[in-house]
């Protein structure tokens, strides 16, 4: 199957809200998070109020029938209000998600191609947060991010566009 890509917009804040908690890593064998869990502060800051200056994000739509069926999106933090993978106050924040029963599709590869092919000339770098244990550390690998930091069972790596 080939997707669509397309320009998210405010409208698909709540699509943005499930691909919120489909990128929560759970290891295997761990019972799903509660899907409340995004609400909370650290996460909801992720996608509440979508659409505000400095957000860009690509959906991938099914074809021939048009669902959402992932996302990947840019969203600037601050040092008083970081996110898992901030580095500093100009570079934007990666979120990805693909929704489960399409994953290994190559979704992911071409939600992060347009993204970051729009992103060039706006961004210089592109930063996320990832736990060394999550199979997408490869993908991120692959697009050349960097590892800069460990926390614990996490990385934040980058990307300079």
């Amino acid at each position: 199957m080939t997707p669509i890509i397309r320009l998210a917009k405010p409208t698909d804040e709540p699509f943005l809200w499930e691909m919120l908690y489909q990128a929560l890593y759970v290891p295997p064998g761990t019972p799903p998070l509660p899907r409340d869990i995004v609400f909370q502060p650290e996460l909801a800051k992720y996608v509440q109020h979508w659409g505000q200056p400095g957000d860009m994000g690509c959906i991938a739509v099914s074809a021939p029938q048009p669902i959402a069926i992932g996302a990947a999106w840019l969203r600037l933090f601050t040092r008083d209000n970081p996110g898992y993978g901030y580095i500093d106050d100009d570079i934007p924040e990666l979120s990805i998600a693909v929704l489960p029963d399409y994953r290994g599709q190559g979704i992911g590869t071409r939600l992060l191609t347009d993204l970051f092919e729009r992103a060039c000339g706006r961004y210089d770098v592109v930063s996320l947060s990832v736990s060394q244990d999550n199979s997408a550390l490869r993908l991120y690998q692959r697009f050349g991010f960097e590892i800069i930091e460990q926390q614990g069972d996490s990385f934040t790596m980058r990307k300079r566009l």
